[in-house]
């Protein structure tokens, strides 16, 4: 299946190499911070004056330049998003500390014979581009206007790619969660489940409102729409595409989702009108202040426990990869122009995708089957939970290629126990490899001759 997530390269443009915290990704085992140095060397972001060493580790120099130009990075990227600006010189601590670490983890992926080969960089080169929604040579005109050589970007690619290779082998290979693991997880959840108060739902909305002027005539009309978009509901029509297509409130365009939170910071009459549900039912109308509501229970969930539900989704596409025959550009012209004619009615989604999707699922009709939520790469199920059922999507590039989706359906599915076992799995595997790693990182650390220098007088 070819849109199955895999371990991906944590890096994006303008900034390789940079803290995690300053990317805006979630901490992982391979972006966890590294930890504070002692007695960090006092740099002076924005200094022009000749370059200097300001740290070296095992014979190996790191200069003032590289810190000021890593920061300058930093600094911009967050001003393009509009971010809040950290302290000068406790970025420029902390990019030095990243550079030192990573500086004694390659030297160690070297010493263990870690290579890395041309098209690995090739491919890396194109996750990097596919992520940020560009072509290669989008992404080489972007760098160049960021002032970033080419030569550079490429060695950076080179080393994330062996700092990954060497944490896989030496960290995330050796992490064993057993069943007693997830057995002891368990029972220790089970324990805390008894305290309702510790409960989170999830409940949808669709709000007819109703207007604090209105009178007998209005109010009854309202209340009679909020009926039938009950009725559509509970008919088995899509809850997410009623409320967008339904409802009064600014959330619609979310289907109505009002995210899984504690009871307590839902209004009591939603708590109230759902108590007795399960999740993926429908609660009868309730009226507010607002207007009238139509609820749905999306899941109920306690701290610390696997859901028993989610959301899955069946959606097919159309994939074409980008070659030295098939441009990006052209790629997406292609599919905006299947689009077109599906649309149409000149021809049907499946045909298309037996024809052209160069992707396994093409001989069903690039027919994906049912995913549970996080099977697909972030950037393919972005696009696909943005769509009510029938819906195709634009065109959309993924570290694979150039997509065309249409959802099919969305259901509510139960998760066997294995499956729950499953996710308790995963999420203790990803604890555990934090912890390792945090402590593989001061491992590799310790065993570093890292010299600290200060800067010269001026």
């Amino acid at each position: 299946m070819t849109v199955i997530r895999f371990p991906v390269l944590l890096l994006l443009v303008l900034l390789a190499g940079a803290p995690a915290w300053a990317q805006g990704l979630r901490p992982s085992a391979a972006s966890t911070p590294a930890p504070a140095l002692t007695e960090p060397t006092v740099l002076v972001p924005g200094v022009r004056s000749a370059d200097f060493i300001v740290a070296v580790v095992n014979a190996e120099p790191i200069t003032n330049q590289q810190v000021s130009a890593q920061v300058e990075r930093i600094r911009r990227q967050l001003a393009a998003q509009r971010q809040p600006q950290p302290d000068p010189r406790e970025l420029a601590r902390q990019v030095l500390n990243q550079l030192i670490d990573d500086r004694a983890q390659l030297q160690l992926a070297k010493e263990s014979g870690i290579k890395v080969d041309e098209p690995s960089i090739d491919q890396a080169e194109q996750t990097v581009a596919s992520q940020n929604q560009l072509t290669v040579e989008q992404l080489r005109q972007q760098l160049q206007r960021e002032g970033i050589a080419y030569a550079s970007f490429r060695e950076q690619l080179s080393d994330q790619l062996l700092l990954t290779r060497l944490r896989e082998r030496e960290v995330e290979s050796r992490v064993r969660v057993s069943d007693v693991d997830v057995d002891q997880y368990l029972a220790e959840q089970q324990q805390l489940a008894s305290d309702p108060a510790r409960q989170l739902i999830h409940i949808a909305h669709i709000l007819v409102a109703v207007p604090e002027s209105a009178d007998e005539a209005q109010l009854k009309e309202r209340q009679a729409r909020a009926e039938r978009a009950l009725q559509r509901a509970r008919s088995g029509e899509d809850f997410a595409a009623l409320a967008r297509e339904l409802s009064d409130a600014s959330d619609r365009a979310n289907g109505g989702q009002l995210g899984l939170r504690p009871a307590d910071r839902y209004p009591a009459l939603f708590v109230d009108a759902v108590r007795t549900l399960a999740s993926g039912d429908l609660a009868g109308m309730v009226r507010s202040g607002a207007g009238f509501h139509v609820l749905k229970l999306i899941e109920r969930r306690q701290p610390g426990l696997p859901p028993t539900t989610v959301t899955q989704s069946r959606a097919r596409h159309i994939l074409l990869v980008p070659s030295t025959q098939l441009g990006e550009a052209q790629a997406r012209d292609k599919l905006n122009d299947f689009r077109r004619r599906i649309v149409n009615g000149e021809t049907d989604f499946a045909t298309l995708a037996r024809q052209h999707s160069q992707d396994g699922s093409a001989t069903q009709g690039g027919d994906l089957g049912w995913a549970n939520p996080g099977m697909f790469v972030p950037e393919f199920e972005r696009v696909m939970d943005q769509l009510a059922p029938g819906q195709i999507s634009q065109p959309l590039i993924s570290r694979f290629g150039v997509h065309l989706i249409q959802l099919i359906e969305r259901r509510t599915a139960t998760l066997s126990q294995r499956e729950q076992r499953e996710l308790v799995r995963g999420m203790l595997r990803e604890r555990k490899t934090a912890e390792a790693y945090e402590n593989w990182v001061r491992d590799v650390r310790g065993r570093a001759y890292v010299e600290l220098r200060e800067a010269p007088q001026q």
